[in-house]
């Protein structure tokens, strides 16, 4: 989003349009697009993490940047957070004597696993792996991953490599388990060793 106010100064701010104040209803309300536009049995994300405006503490703005992502596995729920984004952002600014730019785009697609490849891809980690740690029916997770594109074009699956009890990745206390490598080298051994004909 691209917010439009009017800078002017902090001391007077009546004669301008405060983009801060008003990208702060706009976070509040796209909240409310989950908890009240999407079936509650169907499963979404809208989340702004990202806020930039002003550069000094006397100055109201002219303009105010947010960006973030938002998180569905159905096409229809993805298209009703658009719409509400669009409807929502435009209301509020407007309601401010503001104006706002939304720049929604769709990048990811839903990473689905193709079965088939599923129970091939875990039937080699049974192999590698110590006992009962292969989990071939784990919760989805809202994540984006690059892999989803290759999903689209050819089957296969996508797998998860456990780090043990860490922080998650996009934090600042992760630590990859570098005792992981060994098994991650034998699993993709395996695989080689199980899907390509024996040469002659």
């Amino acid at each position: 989003y691209r917010d439009e106010g009017k800078g002017t100064h902090a001391a007077r701010p009546h004669t301008g349009v405060d983009p801060v104040l008003v990208g702060s209803h706009i976070i509040t309300a796209l909240q409310s697009i989950v908890a009240r536009r999407v079936d509650p049995l169907e499963s979404a994300v809208v989340s702004i993490c990202v806020f930039q405006a002003g550069h000094a503490n006397n100055v109201i703005p002219q303009t105010a940047r947010l960006k973030g992502t938002v998180r569905s596995f159905s096409p229809k729920v993805r298209d009703t957070l658009e719409e509400q984004i669009h409807t929502l952002a435009g209301g509020i600014a407007k309601s401010f004597g503001a104006s706002v730019n939304v720049d929604f785009r769709r990048s990811y697609p839903v990473l689905v696993n193709e079965a088939e490849a599923t129970n091939f891809a875990a039937m080699n980690a049974q192999k590698i792996a110590p006992s009962g740690t292969v989990n071939k029916t784990m919760t989805p997770v809202m994540g984006g991953e690059d892999f989803a594109f290759f999903l689209e074009e050819k089957p296969g699956a996508f797998i998860f490599a456990g780090n043990g009890d860490t922080a998650p990745v996009h934090n600042p206390c992760y630590d990859f388990n570098d005792k992981l490598i060994p098994y991650g080298i034998a699993y993709w051994k395996a695989l080689v060793e199980n899907s390509l004909p024996l040469s002659a």
